[in-house]
């Protein structure tokens, strides 16, 4: 019976730890395959080419999430750093300390070097660029632009409709998820824009857009409590910035990659 029990107990504890395995591993999928899938909207035929034969064939989409895959594989933790920068409250990235291990701006910036040396590889270039399409997308998510003590709200414990989890997956992916649509869909589905709005959109730096997006994570921080229930209420009152972030995080990437292949 005690056998019976223990076991019983043991399954229900890994059952428990798979799934939460799992949502870590899927923080973020759809998201930034909508922002590949957006971009790609926005591409010049020439850029639409050469990012073809780099990648042999596979679609921004396709390729937007190996930078959080790699991440498993300790070769590759010198980028883990790239994947966000964190800045306090109302100073900006250029008044900010910068992390000495390297951050979304000193990412992006090696990414574009190493696709526009002549001397690099077909293969640096492809896995380079396949890094540069996850970052633009990372830094169009407030909490990736947030403050150091709380690892961009990652220690903020939350309930997203009665289920524990933390600020920062809810922005991540669990607001997206609970929308029920592919990351073509919300693709398709994005809001019908002019030229002069695109144009807007695109203008500025990396570091400007850095900024833009801090500004957002600001509101993101005073929009829940610690431990609070987060539900239909917080998705009617934010998911708008979140669809309208995906939008901006394709406009722009595109902008970045038609500036590179042009």
């Amino acid at each position: 019976m005690k056998t019976t029990k223990i076991g019983l107990v043991l399954g229900i504890l890994l059952m428990s730890f798979s799934l939460v395995k799992a949502d870590n591993i899927n923080w973020g999928k759809t998201g930034h395959r909508t922002i590949g899938q957006i971009a790609n909207k926005y591409l010049k035929n020439k850029t639409k080419h050469k990012i073809a034969e780099l990648l042999d064939g596979q679609s921004l989409a396709e390729v937007a999430n190996f930078a959080d895959a790699i991440k498993s594989d300790k070769r590759y933790g010198k980028f883990y750093t790239w994947h966000y920068v964190n800045m306090p409250f109302n100073v900006d990235y250029q008044h900010s300390v910068k992390n000495p291990k390297g951050d979304l701006v000193t990412g992006i910036a090696k990414c574009k070097a190493v696709i526009l040396d002549k001397n690099s590889s077909k293969a640096d270039k492809a896995f380079y660029l396949k890094l540069l399409v996850h970052f633009i997308g990372d830094m169009h998510q407030p909490l990736h632009v947030g403050r150091k003590e709380d690892k961009g709200g990652n220690m903020i414990q939350v309930q997203w409709f009665g289920r524990g989890t933390n600020l920062h997956a809810v922005w991540d992916a669990k607001m997206i998820d609970f929308y029920k649509m592919s990351y073509s869909e919300m693709a398709n589905n994005a809001d019908e824009i002019t030229k002069n709005q695109v144009k807007a959109i695109q203008k500025g730096t990396i570091v400007d857009w850095v900024n833009d997006t801090h500004q957002l994570a600001i509101k993101v921080y005073g929009s829940a409590k610690v431990g609070e229930n987060l539900k239909y209420r917080y998705m009617y009152d934010n998911f708008g910035i979140v669809r309208s972030q995906l939008q901006k995080g394709g406009i722009r990437l595109a902008k970045v990659l038609n500036d590179l292949f042009s």
